[in-house]
């Protein structure tokens, strides 16, 4: 039997550099039981999806504003998945959060990567520098990141993986938060998604 690789779509709202760590991670084969078959972005003319684009990956823009409402939202969304044949949903960097109803559909099937070491600055309103900025008030030694399956809590999911990161001196969020992309972000990232693919696929 032919082994076929496990569909991922990849939801993103900006740059997309976790985007772009796991299109480097499929190019290299680290990423091997999966791979990227259409990037959805809830905002147009966003970085990823020129990304997407260069790597020869489907891409799809589907904004709220245009759907309407969040339930119009959601479900374009999920037709686009549902045509991709994506088993399995990344969330990298995307910053519009999902219903209750959305993330039930697709339980165990959704990961979303988080700049910190949950239970530690997550949930409603952590996102991008906020966590960076709340980590170094707190005056924490170690941050990181964490991979973890969604839910309808924000970051509440179950964690798939995490990474350390030294807090350093004369850190600022902007410095931070380049060493926990490249530090743990962008290595956890690929790395979650490979075990969540080889088990879906090995449970065919």
């Amino acid at each position: 039997m032919a082994e076929t690789k496990v569909k991922i779509a990849v939801l993103v709202s900006g740059g997309g550099t976790n985007l772009q760590a796991l299109i480097d991670a499929q190019n290299e084969g680290v990423l091997k039981s999966g791979e990227i078959a259409v990037v959805i972005s809830n905002k147009e003319g966003t970085y990823a999806l020129t990304r997407a684009e260069n790597a020869g990956i489907k891409t799809i823009t589907v904004t709220k504003k245009k759907t309407g409402s969040q339930e119009a939202f959601e479900e374009a969304i999920e037709k686009e998945i549902d045509k991709a044949g994506a088993e399995i949903i990344v969330l990298a960097g995307f910053l519009s959060i999902l219903s209750e109803k959305f993330t039930k559909k697709y339980e165990k099937k959704i990961i979303n990567i988080h700049p910190s070491l949950i239970p530690s600055f997550c949930g409603q309103g952590f996102y991008g520098l906020k966590v960076h900025e709340a980590a170094l008030a707190r005056g924490v030694k170690f941050t990181g990141a964490t991979v973890h399956f969604v839910n309808e809590i924000p970051d509440g999911g179950e964690i798939i993986m995490q990474k350390p990161v030294e807090v350093l001196e004369g850190d600022t969020p902007e410095i931070l938060q380049r060493r926990v992309m490249e530090q743990a972000e962008w290595v956890i990232l690929p790395r979650a998604v490979e075990k969540v693919c080889a088990q879906i696929a090995n449970n065919k």
